[in-house]
């Protein structure tokens, strides 16, 4: 079955139009590359619904977090806050500062969506990951355009409907598993996206931003708190990125 290729967007101006065997070929790889990320999304929502359970959290209101909200290490940070006792208020306010990177994410996304209908590129926004942006970024920059295809499939196929499977198994089996470490479900996840990381670096800006950000980021995590810790890392990662010259330039 032939797949559709979508129109040009701004991204593509001045650029040579992709080939369908191109685009097929680049959703190959994406799904290809989304396997590993199943798996370790998989693993991470498991560990979610155990933390939610222990909190005191019921299925309804575990999955409907987890449909909801859908913020992977933001909802980790929520059971902690409501543990803590915040008032609600802190507790929206302290998630929407830890999932600020999103701003960044959506600006990189923007110019090859922007054909998109408002209403289909909010939904878009909604299940945006640092998953589903790494995967189709990758994709998009393979493909020379955007390709809403391509993004579906790395958001709701690859994290949202792995993630939300696995909160309702976790906070369903409960404490039937008592220790999740042990079984080394907490390193699936920071694995799984330094993995992903590693193949987005294609030039010394990327590194550099890299670099700058794991560095910042795990100092103030250990001087400070983990999720001031990764607003750190990336912020000022990327600014790192943004000032260091191309390769090939003076700085």
């Amino acid at each position: 079955m032939r797949e559709d290729i979508p129109p040009l967007t701004p991204a593509t101006v001045g650029r040579e139009a992709p080939t369908e065997a191109t685009v097929a070929a680049s959703r190959r790889r994406l799904r290809l590359d989304g396997l590993g990320i199943i798996a370790s999304v998989s693993g991470f929502g498991l560990v979610y619904g155990l933390a939610a359970r222990a909190a005191g959290f019921s299925p309804l209101e575990a999955s409907a977090m987890s449909v909801l909200v859908f913020a992977g290490a933001a909802q980790f940070a929520a059971i902690g806050y409501v543990l803590g006792g915040f008032s609600w208020l802190g507790v929206v306010l302290l998630t929407a500062f830890l999932n600020a990177r999103h701003f960044l994410y959506g600006a990189a996304l923007a110019p090859y969506l922007a054909d998109r209908p408002r209403p289909v590129r909010a939904l878009m926004a909604h299940v945006l990951t640092d998953e589903a942006f790494a995967l189709s970024i990758a994709h998009f920059r393979r493909i020379g355009r955007g390709d809403p295809g391509g993004y579906w499939w790395a958001a709701i196929v690859t994290v949202f409907i792995p993630w939300n499977v696995a909160t309702l198994v976790g906070v369903i089996v409960g404490g039937q598993i008592p220790d999740p470490t042990r079984y080394g479900l907490d390193v699936i996840f920071p694995a799984a996206m330094a993995g992903l990381a590693v193949g987005l670096i294609a030039g010394r800006r990327e590194l550099v931003a890299a670099i700058v950000g794991a560095v910042v980021g795990v100092a103030v995590g250990l001087a400070w708190e983990p999720a001031a810790g990764i607003m750190a890392g990336g912020l000022l990662g990327p600014i790192a990125g943004l000032v260091t010259p191309p390769a090939g330039e003076q700085a």
